[in-house]
């Protein structure tokens, strides 16, 4: 391939579902027993684009619509994980969470644990997550915390496409129970517009990003602001109207909480001394608080000045008013970082 050619493949631009997708394609050819199963992942190829083509290639066996059940389902893939296999099984939403709550919790997570090894879960819960589209207070929630709180799962989530393709090919290759969280609002599909920046070149070739590794995605020197998925970009747009006011913002997307990058944050936070976290989750007893524990745990001497930006404990409400409050936008992030900056 001529150098043109290679520069052309390297920096095709896709959505992060086609780079799911992509990875998801190369992992199923390479071995059988990687297979899909889901809620409207095969004939209509997911709700959120998540599994869009795979059915034309590999066929109903492999790429699997189920009954509306997710204790049957995702009990049947841990089930499958166990004697060898290696499914990739989506929760639509992961408010649904609940209805397989033991499945999850008890089975998935702990079943390595609890065979003394004897067996391995090697599978990928998949997971939409995440609001700004006024879907209520039942399919509108970010449970990253929820996830990352039990031992015995990786927590993975992506906000870009290239981070979507090499984390996808990590989680299925792991041979540990990987949560991959992906954000409605970041998958590039026709009627729920994404923000720039999700869309990033991302090569043709197979590629890992290794679990536990943060991505300093904007340098500074004044504040730390430590994020995940969507809020990576508003961190990233609020970064940019800061520095017109000459505050210069560090923007670090964790990429997964499970393992947790702590070092980079700590490096960060002992150049700049403040530190904002921000998250769609939850509040109380979440990843903000987590992130600022672990910190202050190991640098407290660094840390001049904290806030948290995160979801306040209420239902994510249905009106786009009401909506709009309770999730951090840009400028709740901008009103944060000069709160902190100012001290």
């Amino acid at each position: 391939m001529a150098q043109e050619e290679r520069q052309q493949a390297i920096e095709r631009e896709l959505t992060m579902s086609r780079a799911m997708v992509e990875a998801i394609a190369h992992e199923m050819r390479a071995h059988d027993e990687v297979f899909y199963m889901g809620e409207d992942v095969a004939d209509y190829g997911g709700i959120f684009d998540s599994t869009e083509g795979l059915l034309s290639e590999f066929g109903h066996d492999r790429v699997m619509d189920i009954p509306i059940s997710e204790t049957a389902y995702l009990g049947a893939a841990v089930g499958a994980a166990q004697h060898g296999m290696r499914p990739i099984a989506e929760l639509m939403f992961v408010d649904f969470f609940g209805v397989a709550m033991d499945q999850i919790y008890n089975q998935m997570a702990k079943n390595t644990y609890m065979s003394g090894g004897a067996v391995n879960v090697p599978m990928v819960l998949t997971a939409a997550v995440g609001g700004t589209y006024n879907d209520a207070a039942q399919h509108s929630q970010t449970l990253y915390g929820t996830f990352a709180h039990m031992p015995g799962m990786k927590v993975v989530v992506p906000s870009t496409a290239y981070d979507a393709k090499g984390l996808m090919h990590n989680a299925i290759r792991d041979d540990d129970p990987v949560v991959y969280m992906f954000h409605k609002r970041l998958m590039g599909i026709g009627w729920m517009p994404a923000p720039d920046g999700p869309k990033t070149p991302v090569p043709e070739e197979d590629y890992t990003i290794p679990f536990g590794s943060a991505d300093v995605k904007r340098e500074g020197g004044d504040v730390t602001v430590v994020t995940l998925g969507l809020h990576v970009h508003r961190a990233l747009e609020a970064a940019e109207r800061l520095a017109e006011d000459g505050i210069d913002t560090e923007v670090i997307d964790l990429r997964t909480l499970v393992p947790l990058d702590t070092e980079t944050v700590r490096e960060s936070v002992a150049k700049t001394g403040r530190l904002v976290v921000v998250d769609e989750d939850y509040r109380s007893f979440g990843v903000t608080g987590e992130i600022v524990a672990r910190v202050a745990e190991g640098s407290l001497s660094d840390l001049e000045a904290v806030e948290r930006v995160a979801v306040p404990d209420v239902p994510i409400p249905y009106a786009r008013p009401m909506e709009g409050k309770v999730i951090p936008g840009v400028e709740d992030i901008e009103t944060a970082v000069r709160n902190v900056d100012s001290k």
